[in-house]
């Protein structure tokens, strides 16, 4: 493919007056670059806004109460405004991860190949788009679980709709369930795919193929309670299809050692001393002797690892930080993990029968959790201490999930708000607008009442409010 000199990929800030074009454009950016180059880029902006602990972009490990803050605590307490939170996740997700794969899917379809490139390039073309595709349909997903009805049709076509109109929620996940089958159905082993622009699985199609039915498994159990029917067959086609079966399947993004590449947990962790544990976490892994607390946290306070109150500040000093693994700069980043998805066919298996025992792949999840951070040998005595309710799956399932997915909090708060599991309290201190509650959704960004706010209005009032408290359309208990 033709090369293009690659300038300046950086996150757009927001600076002054903004237009519509402002938000939905990186003003920084070049499109006029490689596929590959914009696959990469984009890449990182994803996993770097699912990893981040960013109060500034993903406050998710604090709503989940994993960590707390040490001063600051304001983003414990659900005040997300101060900070522009809502505008940085929207203009991460549209504008850095969204924008560039639609660039590079623009790039591609105008490519003209070679005469030596005739004969692969058809084949590669459709590799190519239906990656790029998959990566916009997990992108799109984290943004309706987020905030409900969103732009989607109109979404990336500014020049055609400026101020795009926002789609219902239920309809975007029906029509991104349907976009991903053909994605997967388009791939095959027979051509290339992008290489080593491809950070996730380095052009493999096969584990892209694998990715693809264990994403569309996760749509699919997001509607277990809303639209049973499409969530059953969209399940039972993924798992035909083949879904992640080991920890070799997971997606990660590989960070590298130096600046500005490494994970960016780190980068926040060993700037500032701004993160603590958390108490609701702590408290529950000492009741239950959970082995994985000397991982998840480090520093023991006269020997008991020790967690603050949620939305109280404390002193670095007495309290429990978050554990080695946050120290190193190339911790991968988890967009999707094995783990993830065996916990989905535990919930399958308790919801509707399928795919095997629940308590058979409750312990296979629960095993697959110790075992990532190098604690398998104690699986086996927590899981007969802890074993599978069936009178009570959701606890079961929920409250483990919520354990597991400590290094996934966007995908814990879809867990937590799907199963009501852990039935975590918010802190007395958190601001009026949470009504009491843990949050279930981000508002929609103050950016977008400025420059499209008739839409944003009109998607709020269809949703039931603007609220941290109104619910994603698929949580309905």
């Amino acid at each position: 493919m033709k090369k293009y000199i690659l300038t300046s990929l950086v996150t757009m800030l927001f600076i002054g007056c903004q237009t519509a074009d402002d938000v939905n454009t990186d003003q920084h950016a070049t499109y006029n670059t490689t596929p590959e180059a914009l696959i990469t880029y984009a890449q990182k902006e994803l996993s770097d806004y699912m990893t981040t602990p960013s109060v500034n972009e993903n406050n998710f490990r604090l709503t989940m109460q994993y960590w707390q803050e040490t001063i600051y605590v304001n983003e414990s307490n659900y005040d997300f405004t101060n900070r522009n939170v809502s505008n940085n996740v929207w203009i991460d997700n549209y504008v850095n991860v969204l924008k560039n794969l639609d660039q590079a899917k623009r790039a591609i379809n105008a490519y003209v190949p070679s005469f030596q490139e005739q004969a692969t390039w058809p084949g590669v073309k459709q590799n190519q788009l239906a990656v790029i595709d998959i990566m916009q349909v997990y992108t799109f997903q984290v943004l309706v679980d987020t905030y409900g009805d969103i732009p989607y049709t109109q979404a990336l076509d500014i020049d055609a709709y400026p101020l795009p109109k926002y789609d219902k929620a239920a309809d975007i996940y029906t029509s991104l369930i349907s976009r991903l089958k053909t994605d997967i159905s388009n791939l095959s082993e027979d051509s290339d795919a992008f290489g080593d622009g491809d950070i996730f699985y380095k052009g493999n199609v096969g584990k892209w193929e694998t990715f693809g039915n264990s994403l569309l498994l996760k749509l699919g159990i997001a509607l277990a309670d809303v639209n049973p029917g499409l969530a059953q067959s969209t399940i039972n086609q993924a798992i035909s299809g083949g879904v992640m079966s080991s920890s070799a399947d997971d997606c990660k993004f590989k960070y590298l050692a130096s600046s500005p590449n490494e994970n960016p947990v780190y980068q926040e962790v060993t700037t500032r001393n701004d993160f603590i544990a958390g108490k609701t976490l702590v408290d529950y892994m000492k009741n239950t002797n959970d082995a994985r607390i000397s991982v998840y946290y480090r520093g023991p306070i006269n020997g008991q690892y020790i967690g603050q109150t949620i939305g109280a500040p404390g002193a670095f000093a007495s309290f429990s930080k978050p554990g080695t693994f946050t120290r190193d700069a190339v911790t991968p980043g988890i967009l999707l993990s094995y783990t993830e998805v065996a916990f989905y066919l535990a919930e399958i298996a308790a919801r509707w029968g399928i795919g095997g025992s629940p308590a058979t792949l409750y312990n296979t999840a629960v095993t697959s959790s110790f075992t990532d951070w190098g604690k398998a040998s104690d699986a086996a005595a927590y899981l007969v201490a802890h074993p599978y309710d069936s009178s009570n799956w959701k606890k079961s399932i929920g409250e483990q999930a919520w354990v597991a997915m400590y290094n996934q909090a966007v995908t814990s708060w879809n867990f937590y708000r799907r199963l009501d599991y852990p039935q975590l309290i918010a802190p007395t201190t958190a601001i009026p607008n949470a009504g009491g509650k843990v949050p279930v959704r981000l508002q929609y960004p103050p950016a977008e009442a400025t420059t499209n706010g008739s839409n944003s209005a009109a998607a709020g009032a269809s949703i039931g409010g603007d609220k941290l408290t109104t619910k994603i359309f698929w949580d309905v208990n």
